[in-house]
């Protein structure tokens, strides 16, 4: 079976041709990095409108690149959320379009299934269920009890601001560009310990929800009373990005012991960052044989996710309608099992 994917919840337009026996055909992204740049975060108005423009130019391409005709697919995948909403109804309305014209079933695939199942891209190295799952995506930051696709309990998640919020917000403080929380982890490698100690929110009470929001004003406190040199502010980068990896670390700790589980999934954006996966792999489980994430070029949103979660809705036989409405709010833990 073959499948085209569409991902288009915020900034990113992402393209790609996943076949359930050959693996990945072909993956095409656009990221509008640049397009938000100068605004310091994405403005949901310009990302639509870029979409639009960019949309179909990379299904062409895709599907070049796949060697893959219409009647060659056996359905069509779309993120329906959740995300920025007019972001979303470009990726629904193109899907839904060619899904009609094609005579192909409709599969409507949530983003954070995505970013969950991104793992299972690398066939050489994919976890087993159970897992507990670490989602730090954007404006998610939530750990899972995955059971399996579709079995998803959500044990805890952010009350406020998101990791990755955290991150892009105090890099603007130190000046950073747009995206921050790739710089800032960056300017944090140049950083000596000792400086300074960042608190690690919510640890010191049960449960395994997280907040980052106080975290941020405590890093924007520091910077304003701090010296104004790179080496200042490298040490403040350092001990922000030590706080948020070993509260994330304490709190899957935590989901491991109360689920009996060994395993850990990171996916999401947040992903990326190094320092995070050296410290879950020195930290859980024997030579970091536990900790399973996506590839570099899976971490950020993209097609690839998308259509592989499609596939395995689309084996199941969980179709949309083609008047399925976008979801910007959809829980994960309401999806249905396959």
């Amino acid at each position: 079976m073959r499948i085209l994917g569409f991902e288009t919840s915020c900034d990113e337009t992402g393209i790609a041709v996943y076949d359930d026996k050959l693996g990945l055909l072909s993956h095409q992204l656009y990221s509008q990095v640049k397009l938000h740049a100068d605004y310091g975060g994405v403005v949901p108005e310009l990302a639509s409108r870029d979409h639009v423009r960019k949309i179909i130019p990379l299904i062409q391409r895709a599907l070049k690149d796949a060697d893959t005709s219409a009647d060659d697919l056996d359905g069509i995948a779309y993120t329906k959320g959740p995300g920025l909403i007019g972001a979303l109804l470009v990726g629904s309305s193109v899907a839904r379009s060619l899904a009609f014209a094609w005579d192909k079933p409709l599969v409507g695939v949530h983003h954070m299934e995505g970013h969950l199942l991104a793992p299972m891209l690398d066939e050489g190295n994919t976890p087993e269920f159970p897992f507990i799952a670490l989602l730090v995506s954007g404006g998610h930051s939530m750990i899972v009890d995955v059971k399996g696709i579709g079995e998803y309990q959500v044990l805890g998640e952010s009350i406020d601001d998101a990791a990755g919020e955290a991150f892009d917000k105090t890099a603007k403080l130190l000046g950073l560009d747009y995206p921050g929380g790739p710089l800032l982890a960056k300017l944090a490698a140049k950083g000596e310990p000792g400086h300074y100690q960042f608190p690690r929110p919510m640890t010191n009470k049960p449960g395994l929800d997280l907040s980052f929001s106080g975290l941020k004003t405590f890093a924007a406190n520091t910077i304003r009373a701090a010296d104004n040199d790179e080496q200042t502010h490298a040490n403040i980068a350092y001990a922000f990005q030590e706080a948020v990896v070993d509260t994330l670390l304490i709190k899957c700790k935590r989901a491991l012991k109360q689920t009996g589980y060994s395993r850990v999934v990171i996916a999401g954006g947040v992903s990326a960052n190094t320092h995070l996966r050296e410290v879950f792999e020195a930290k859980i489980g024997p030579n970091g044989k536990n900790v399973f994430y996506p590839s570099l070029a899976f971490c950020t949103d993209n097609g690839a996710m998308i259509a592989y979660a499609g596939m395995e809705r689309l084996k199941a036989q969980q179709f949309d309608g083609y008047d399925e409405q976008v979801k910007p709010r959809w829980p994960l833990d309401s999806l249905p099992p396959l």
